[in-house]
């Protein structure tokens, strides 16, 4: 149900995106008569059967997959180690690079693929791996097979993980309103407005998009933050992809808090986002 809500609080399509999103559904046969443009971002749920082709693309006459379907949008994989270990893995390209090209005899084509990659998962295959409430019954070689199917690499490439847990009966009986989708959005495209304005010399959109040049360019810290987040790096072994994910994440923090510098408590939030690998999958 989260994962659902994500577009609602995405920032709106520029035109520019809009067309691109509508070329790619048109090539792939996917763009219905009566809808001349795509406005609403992508949100694209594939079951965990889906084929390596119909993920990634490809084909007698190559046409974009899943992965290109999502442009711009969510592409959500429910139950992530249900998937095919080797099918998830083809996602690590187009995750770090944004396009995937696939290769025939006769041609080579590329599609663009920047998406939100969201996935879900139990932590075990009982699903109390680690509850306090309820007794986890999977062996420890059941939990470690379980976790397996998620490389490290591709948990790397994630910039948020987090850990829901179970709701408690006080909270479904709160009368106190949440934040709707609608006020939350207004502080994304606030925020999506500052990183154009920021980026408009950089032929870029957003802070998902910095490169390692970019990032020491407009990720600076202060000498407090960068203390912070050298203890992290060391004491949590992580690695210079999730270093550069930290900040580009610090930054967008900063952003929805129209904070023009990065300060120590943005980067320990965002630090705060890659702590799940090291409880689940560093055993």
């Amino acid at each position: 149900m989260l994962a659902k809500r994500i577009p609602s609080i995405l920032p709106d399509l520029s035109f520019e995106e809009a067309l691109e999103i509508t070329k790619i559904h048109s090539i792939a046969g996917t763009l219905k008569e009566n809808v001349p443009i795509i406005i609403t971002r992508p949100f694209r749920s594939p079951h965990h059967t889906i084929s390596e082709i119909s993920l990634v693309g490809g084909g007698r006459i190559p046409k974009p997959g899943e992965i290109s379907l999502a442009h711009y949008g969510v592409l959500f994989l429910d139950e992530l180690p249900e998937f095919n270990k080797h099918t998830l893995e083809l996602l690590r390209g187009p995750l770090e690079d944004g396009s995937i090209t696939i290769s025939r005899v006769n041609n080579s084509l590329t599609y663009p693929c920047e998406f939100m990659f969201v996935a879900s998962m139990n932590p075990c295959p009982c699903g109390y791996y680690g509850s306090p409430e309820k007794e986890c019954t999977c062996t420890t070689n059941a939990i470690s097979k379980y976790m397996g199917k998620i490389s490290g690499p591709l948990l790397d490439r994630i910039d948020i993980q987090i850990e829901v847990t179970p709701v408690k009966y006080e909270k479904l009986e709160s009368e106190t309103m949440p934040e709707t989708s609608e006020q939350i959005k207004k502080r994304v495209n606030s925020a999506r407005k500052i990183q154009r304005q920021r980026y408009k010399n950089e032929k870029i959109y957003s802070n998902s998009a910095l490169t390692p040049k970019l990032i020491q360019k407009y990720c600076k810290l202060n000498a407090e933050s960068k203390n912070l987040l050298e203890i992290a790096f060391n004491k949590l072994g992580l690695s210079a992809r999730a270093y550069g994910r930290i900040l580009k994440v610090a930054r967008t923090i900063a952003d929805l808090q129209n904070s023009e510098q990065i300060q120590k408590s943005h980067v320990a939030e965002a630090i705060c986002y890659r702590s799940l690998d090291k409880k689940y999958f560093n055993n």
